[in-house]
């Protein structure tokens, strides 16, 4: 995936809570097309390996967690942590970090991160298919800039690295590049008034 082009399309299973279900387990399948989340607005996805696991569970996560409120500042409309994981591994994970204000997209069948570029193998980790790490911002649709951590490969000769895709650089772009269709939307406001 390159900077300009329309993000994936892809339609992700997703579980939401629905109290008027009820029971001990009060959600349901709700599918999120990523064409229609990320259709307006500014967005941040930042993408790891797997839930429960090292890095991503130490570091990754909370990190982006710790910022959210920065990159709202910023005008950034979510943050969304995505990985080749299911929606009940995805729910539980979050649980456990005590994640509030993230967004938890599972790309349980990798397509999403197949069609971005970002599928690699970790057979070797006995992971199977799996996101190598990165990071995006995309406006209104469209991918304006990427934070690829280096070596992308799938034959296990990765150290896992994490510098490019953590929230500072992303964040330090975010605010040195603005978002344009904010600035179209409050001049409409400003018209319309």
């Amino acid at each position: 995936m390159q900077t300009g082009c329309p993000v994936p399309n892809v339609t992700l299973k997703t579980r939401v809570r629905d109290e008027a279900i009820g029971g001990d387990n009060p959600f349901r399948w709700q599918d999120v097309s990523t064409g229609d989340l990320f259709a307006e607005g500014r967005h941040v996805v930042f993408a790891l390996p797997g839930a429960f696991t090292p890095t991503c569970t130490t570091q990754q996560c909370p990190a982006y967690e710790r910022t959210y409120d920065d990159f709202k500042a910023e005008g950034v409309a979510d943050v969304y942590c995505l990985s080749v994981n299911d929606a009940f591994v995805m729910y539980q994970w979050a649980k456990m970090l005590g994640i509030e204000k993230l967004t938890m997209l599972p790309d349980g069948s990798g397509d999403f991160t197949r069609r971005m570029g970002m599928l690699i193998k970790k057979d070797h980790l006995g992971f199977g298919d799996r996101s190598w790490r990165y990071a995006m911002v995309i406006d209104d649709g469209v991918v304006t800039e990427m934070f690829v951590e280096p070596g992308l490969n799938d034959d296990g000769s990765d150290s896992d690295p994490y510098g490019e895709s953590k929230p500072e650089p992303v964040l330090e772009w975010v605010k040195a590049n603005p978002y344009k269709g904010a600035a179209t939307a409050a001049a409409r406001e400003l018209e319309d008034a």
